[in-house]
């Protein structure tokens, strides 16, 4: 398990060394070499190397990787552009399609062009077994992505923080008032119509990124085929 070669890498080495990362680090190579884990070791970081820590200007929080085969490729609520949308993502379209007044001519669930825009897809938890949701959960991930969030809220200058649904809205207290930090609940269709539909967080951000001085970001951008 490496760290990205970028200035995220350099900020997460200080990790490397503390117990629980040396843990962490025991349990996913023996995972790895004894189960089916997603994503691939080599996708693990895949959030961080698209959307670098001088780069981001959002973040959308997830909370562990998707569990099926061919899903889970780094970035949380985006799969590769060949695999069929899962739920929460289908969900998220509906909503942006709504939202923005637009019809998404390539519904492919890869976000890589959201990610190379500034918005980086952050899962609380990097890895899961194959079918077994949750499973890598209080393993040290936690500590880990908690630690990106507060090296993101040592930043002056505002970062947007999306937090939908509860687990994700507990990180609030690592976020500090001078950023901007959007709620609602989870995509998911077990939550979607209870306030996800109609929450207009597209168009939100992107109004927020333009008081800012800063780039919108082009959501039909998607695996940069639009």
């Amino acid at each position: 398990m490496y760290l990205p070669s970028n200035l995220w890498g350099q900020r997460l080495s200080s990790q490397v060394n503390l117990p629980y990362f040396q843990s962490l680090y025991e349990f996913i190579i023996a995972e790895y070499a004894n189960h089916k884990i997603y994503p691939k070791h080599e996708q693990i970081f895949t959030a961080l190397e698209l959307t670098d820590y001088d780069q981001v200007k959002v973040v959308i929080l997830g909370q562990d990787p998707y569990h099926g085969e061919h899903q889970a490729h780094g970035l949380a609520f985006s799969v590769p552009a060949t695999t069929p949308l899962p739920p929460s993502l289908k969900n998220m379209y509906k909503e942006l399609e709504a939202d923005l007044n637009v019809s998404l001519k390539d519904k492919a669930g890869d976000l890589t062009g959201w990610a190379k825009q500034g918005v980086l897809l952050l899962n609380t938890v990097l890895t899961v077994r194959a079918g077994e949701a949750f499973s890598h959960k209080q393993k040290g991930w936690e500590q880990f992505t908690d630690y990106i969030i507060s090296s993101l809220n040592e930043k002056s200058d505002p970062i947007i923080f999306v937090l939908w649904g509860k687990p994700a809205q507990l990180k609030k207290k690592l976020i500090s008032k001078h950023h901007i930090i959007i709620e609602a609940v989870h995509p998911s269709p077990l939550s979607a119509y209870r306030g996800f539909f109609g929450s207009k967080p597209y168009s939100t951000i992107n109004n927020y990124l333009q008081q800012l001085g800063k780039q919108p970001i082009n959501w039909l951008q998607l695996n940069n085929k639009q």
